[in-house]
């Protein structure tokens, strides 16, 4: 595999951002690595980070890189800051960003990666989950499959807990979101999201989603599976014990892989 780290200039956000992204090689002889190149156009995982977390996260907590060694697959994991995906309440456009602008950043200085919804995957944890789905909802002509562990999907319920218990957040999330009734039935709402996207007839993207039964996303998690299952999106569901921490995330990021790739290949 190749590593590299990149840092460019982001029209939409005015700024300059980073991202490290992962491309398959061939190889032979690295010691404990298998690197398997790419025939034709190379499959892509946008991969997301948490709040407290930026671009090189999965690599300081995983062995994402050897992973992806094995399969083939091109990694692109950018920093996003604390803006949850979104065109924030403050007028940062990190939505056009994450959804339109860095795909094509990334297909510009990387030509081999695929332009197929099939091909391209959203993944994340935590704040990075949340981010995962809706590229998956929102950005459906480019991401045919978004993956979530332990996603803070029920963003309304975590911005209304957020407000009752007047915790260190509140300002940030109005900052992103703005009022609870700007929230409330938008697009950064993935309940409604989902809802209007199956309304309208549109390609659903695959989904999956696992959570740890001791997390304090749980029970927002079995809420909004429980509503695409009945809108029904093809989701794929776990939840198994655990708590908000990598060394699951680290374990789960490997059955997201294998899941989209429809393989039980062993990536250890």
């Amino acid at each position: 595999m190749a590593l590299l780290h990149v840092d460019f200039f982001s029209t939409v956000l005015g700024m300059s951002m980073n991202m490290d992204v992962i491309l398959p090689q061939q190889t032979r002889g690295q010691i404990g690595m298998e690197g398997m190149g790419a025939d034709g156009r190379v499959r892509t995982m946008y991969l997301l980070h948490g709040m407290s977390d930026d671009h090189t996260i999965w690599q300081r907590r995983t062995s994402i890189e050897r992973y992806a060694s094995k399969l083939g697959i091109a990694v692109v994991m950018p920093t996003t800051h604390l803006a949850f995906y979104t065109d924030t309440a403050y007028g940062m456009n990190y939505w056009t960003f994450i959804s339109r602008e860095l795909p094509r950043i990334c297909r510009e200085f990387f030509p081999q990666m695929s332009g197929e919804r099939e091909d391209t995957l959203a993944a994340g944890l935590s704040m990075g989950g949340y981010g995962a789905w809706k590229l998956g909802l929102g950005a459906g002509d480019t991401f045919g499959a978004a993956a979530s562990l332990s996603g803070g999907l029920d963003i309304l319920g975590n911005y209304r807990r957020n407000m009752a218990e007047r915790s260190d957040k509140c300002l940030l999330l109005q900052g992103v979101f703005g009022s609870e009734e700007a929230l409330e039935g938008s697009d950064n709402d993935l309940m409604a999201l989902a809802q209007r996207i199956a309304a309208e007839g549109k390609s659903l993207p695959r989904l999956y989603a696992w959570c740890g039964t001791e997390d304090f996303q749980y029970q927002g998690n079995l809420k909004v599976w429980d509503h695409v299952k009945k809108l029904g999106y093809d989701l794929t569901s776990q939840a198994s014990a655990g708590d908000h921490q990598w060394k699951y995330w680290d374990e789960k990021i490997q059955d997201v892989l294998c899941w989209w790739l429809n393989t039980d290949q062993d990536l250890q």
